[in-house]
């Protein structure tokens, strides 16, 4: 018999880790705002609110756990400490847990959120019938094979997914495959301007198309969702279009010409890459009968989105509803109800229910509201124009996006504030319209790549450095800045959102 062996035992053992730190700096935030003294006009729930969101912005910034784990963590805080707070109608009679921890899980029955569910489906389905590579590769066999071509490709591809693939993520993880392929077919080197040039491209104009296609981002679907609870309204799929596809087409423009002239491609035309496009889409075969179906149903659903309230009066939702139906019906589905539970990522469900709630929870205790009229106060926003406003909300929104990697915990920590702070300005103007705007803002992820998904599946591909992407992504975030000034000075106060 052969004796142990403690080395290899001691190293086979699940080694301990300590607290994370950002986890406790979190538990110190969360302490240190329930002990400040409490002012009048905030009720108790209210500043246990904006404790709890306090422990929420740090435990998201510094990605102490995961963002499902501090979805948890947020509901149970917001149960016992919200439970245990006086009720802002009748002081004497506390919320209780059973109320609090109701209040925590309202966002899970926000129309919202089932519409990010739904999403989550038709992404899966496109995946497991391959049909959203098929598009990649057809949109790419139709653009041409020079750099210049592939990288306008590159583009074309992001925004023709991004009308069908309701998940940016996904869309890169489909497009990023193909694209290496074509840079392989090219014989040149993963480390070459063109390489970095076509993966940069395609990461950032997932960003860009996030702002364009209400459906594209769950972050947009989460603004849609604060707009129904803070504003009693919301911006139908088709406004939504007309107001930011014309930005992000100027900006897809902007981001090909950035890209060519700080990393300038080694060669202007390279054969091999349409005979890879062509020999990829011969290895897939026709049609598939799925695919078919799938793509009927996506095509109806864009009709649908597009005319809501113009030709008919069902919301997006429900209609993304009806497909999900169509697609699990037997015979006619594309998948059935196994595959479906295995491919989604339910942890974004939970993340994205508890951020609603969150929101939610802040103006219920009247946390949000306090802190909207302080900050609109003390910043001389609250006689601010609507312009001005947006400038100044927009250029924070920007900087304070270089800490988060979650463009959705982004919107659930400051949007129900910033909606809030419009709400305490001063005049007639268009909240829903601004909210819409600052809705934009939340996508631009641009300079880090840890600073959305699609960036670190793209970084993933070594074509690039990160400081290759920060370069080209702090030009592209001034550019982006100025024309959303630009946009919000003409096109969006035509519209009437300004």
């Amino acid at each position: 018999m052969n004796a142990p062996q403690p080395a290899a035992n001691a190293s086979a053992a699940p080694q301990k880790r300590g607290i994370p730190v950002g986890l406790i700096a979190g538990v110190i935030a969360l302490v240190v705002v329930l002990l400040l003294p409490l002012p009048d006009s905030l009720p108790p729930a209210g500043q246990r609110m904006l404790a709890i969101l306090a422990f929420a912005v740090v435990v998201w910034l510094t990605e102490a756990v995961s963002y499902e784990a501090s979805a948890i963590i947020i509901t149970s805080l917001m149960a016992f400490l919200v439970g245990t707070a006086p009720t802002i109608e009748n002081p004497a009679v506390d919320y209780g847990t059973n109320k609090a921890i109701s209040m925590a899980l309202a966002g899970f029955s926000n129309s919202a959120l089932a519409l990010v569910a739904g999403a989550l489906f038709i992404s899966a389905a496109m995946t497991v019938t391959g049909l959203d590579r098929r598009i990649a590769l057809v949109t790419l066999s139709l653009i041409g094979t020079t750099t210049r071509r592939i990288l306008i490709g590159a583009v074309a591809v992001t925004v023709v997914l991004s009308l069908v693939v309701p998940s940016a993520t996904a869309r890169s993880a489909c497009v990023v495959p193909i694209m290496v392929g074509v840079i392989s077919a090219f014989g040149v080197d993963k480390r070459s301007n063109i390489a970095a040039g076509i993966m940069i491209v395609v990461a950032q104009a997932t960003s860009i198309w996030n702002v364009g296609i209400q459906t594209a981002a769950a972050q947009n679907l989460l603004t849609v969702g604060f707009m129904d609870k803070m504003l009693g309204a919301r911006v139908t799929w088709l406004d939504w279009l007309i107001a930011g596809a014309p930005w992000a087409i100027v900006m897809s423009a902007a981001l090909l010409f950035i890209v060519l002239k700080m990393l300038p491609p080694e060669a202007d035309a390279i054969a091999g890459g349409k005979e890879a496009v062509e020999a990829s889409l011969r290895e897939l075969g026709p049609m598939t009968g799925p695919q078919k179906r799938l793509l009927g149903v996506s095509i109806g659903l864009l009709l649908f989105w597009a005319t809501e309230g113009k030709l008919h009066p069902f919301d997006t939702t429900s209609v993304t509803y009806v497909g999900l139906v169509l697609l699990l019906l037997p015979r006619f589905g594309v998948m059935d109800w196994k595959t479906v539970q295995s491919r989604i990522p339910w942890g974004t469900v939970i993340v994205f229910g508890v951020g609603i709630s969150l929101g939610t929870a802040l103006l219920t205790t009247k946390a949000g509201q306090w802190l909207g009229d302080l900050v609109a106060h003390h910043t001389g926003l609250d006689t601010a124009t609507p312009f001005m406003a947006f400038a100044i909300l927009s250029a924070f929104l920007i900087l304070i996006h270089l800490g988060f990697a979650s463009a959705t915990a982004l919107t659930s920590a400051m949007l129900p504030i910033l909606v809030s702070v419009l709400q305490s300005m001063q005049g007639d103007f268009n909240r829903l319209g601004l909210t819409m705007l600052l809705g934009y803002v939340v996508s631009f992820g641009f300079i880090l790549p840890i600073n959305a998904p699609q960036n670190m599946v793209c970084l993933a591909t070594e074509t690039f450095t990160a400081k290759q992407f920060a370069r080209v992504g702090i030009v592209l975030t001034a550019v982006g800045y100025v024309l959303l000034l630009l946009f919000a000075a003409t096109w969006w106060r035509w519209l009437g959102w300004i």
